[in-house]
């Protein structure tokens, strides 16, 4: 036990347990009204980030947090998709490994999906999906798209972390990929954090104007978003 009579671990258990919970909610509300599942989505975010222990935010940012900027809800976003296993040999993706602060992190790549320009351009995408190495493992999709340092953070953001429980909903076959629900990792709050980010190779070739905005927008005002 800290000093100050807290056990971080057990926090982390509880933020991992309180986002799962979060997710489970908003997977269930989103197959009949996504939008609303997504406000419901911004609000425990906001709820957790302003006063969890283990919210990437320090005191000061928290004392002036006044809630994440999201791009408004678009529906073109949300997709159901069919999983492709992906091949091995040349050219196909490799396993990436991170440097986080509990350690050496390894993602391996298993499975991809298409993804067309929900604004109707020429051209679609492609995302690879990973498998989080290590006991129980756990699907991780991050993503870069052409927003990054122009109203998304730079380093690109998430869609699934179930080692969190951050899991928007997959069958045996396909998958979920609502990017109204795009997330930023904790680095993009706070310098301190290390994340891992996405492969230049899980960049689609269109703007995402879709989900959670740079952090610096969202300290003081919404930008172009809506509270919704």
């Amino acid at each position: 036990m800290t000093a100050a009579g807290r056990i971080p671990l057990l926090e982390l258990a509880q933020w991992r347990r309180l986002t799962a919970e979060l997710y489970a909610e908003v997977r269930q509300a989103s197959n009949s009204d996504p939008a609303a599942a997504w406000r419901r989505f911004r609000e425990g975010r906001d709820s957790m980030l302003s006063s969890h222990p283990q919210s990437p935010l320090d005191a000061g940012q928290k004392k002036s947090f006044q809630g994440l900027s999201f791009y408004s809800y678009d529906p073109r976003y949300r997709f159901r998709v069919r999983v492709a296993p992906l091949g091995t040999g040349e050219g196909a993706p490799r396993t990436f490994v991170e440097k986080l602060e509990e350690g050496m992190s390894s993602y391996r790549p298993f499975a991809a999906v298409a993804v067309d320009d929900p604004a109707g351009g020429p051209r679609g995408g492609r995302l690879t999906l990973y498998w989080m190495e290590g006991y129980g493992g756990g699907l991780f999709l991050p993503f870069r798209d052409s927003t990054n340092g122009r109203g998304t953070y730079g380093g690109g953001r998430y869609l699934y972390d179930t080692i969190k429980g951050a899991d928007l909903g997959a069958g045996a076959d396909d998958i979920v990929l609502d990017f109204n629900f795009a997330y930023n990792p904790s680095c993009a709050y706070r310098a301190r954090w290390v994340c891992p980010l996405a492969p230049a190779g899980n960049t689609l070739p269109f703007p995402v104007e879709a989900g959670e905005r740079s952090f610096e927008i969202g300290e003081s005002s919404e930008g172009a978003s809506s509270k919704g």
